[in-house]
């Protein structure tokens, strides 16, 4: 079995490169996908309002953007209720049998996560790229920019990943790209 890691910035298409790879053949995690299922369950939700001292359970993701926008110091607090929840449902994931297991994970280097995987790959975008690409989905520049500090250089990344992935073009290279990289694990 071979445990392959996916990490990458904010909207540089780690999901894409992920599902690429996964062919709806191997079993596939994402973590962005375990926060969001964290959002439907109430118990994560009424403390996450208790923590955060938030106006009510309507629209939760919107007062977080808020409530760390105005103090980004919030965001280690999320992030020290969310990050072990997300690990806990990542090692229940690496337990699974499969030929390729991939795991995509936006903070994996920053997490320190590397001694799980047997290869990392990075997906490498510009930046003008990802805001691009992250104000189709979400409209705060300021949300974006607030996050994008956060992670650790794109040129530190190369050098810790076993695989640099471009996604600066089209969907057709970024594809030829993953097919190239599968060819060796398949």
């Amino acid at each position: 079995m071979i445990v392959i890691g996916i990490t990458g910035s904010i909207a540089s298409g780690k999901s894409t490169v992920a599902q690429l790879i996964a062919k709806k053949k191997y079993p596939l995690f994402s973590a962005d996908k375990v926060v969001l299922d964290l959002y439907n369950k109430t118990k994560f939700v009424n403390l996450l309002v208790k923590k955060f001292n938030l106006a009510g359970k309507k629209n939760i993701k919107n007062q977080l953007k808020l409530t760390v926008q105005k103090n980004e110091k919030k965001i280690k607090t999320l992030e020290r209720i969310v990050h072990p929840l997300v690990r806990k449902e990542m090692n229940i994931f690496l337990k699974k049998k499969s030929k390729l297991l991939i795991l995509e994970i936006p903070l994996l280097i920053e997490s320190k996560l590397n001694k799980y995987f047997d290869k990392v790959i990075f997906v490498d975008t510009q930046k003008k790229l990802r805001l691009k690409r992250y104000l189709k989905r979400n409209s705060d520049k300021n949300i974006f920019e607030m996050l994008n500090k956060r992670q650790i250089s794109s040129a530190i990344k190369k050098k810790v990943c076993d695989i640099t992935i471009n996604n600066n073009y089209s969907l057709a290279i970024l594809k030829k790209n993953v097919k190239k990289f599968m060819k060796i694990y398949e």
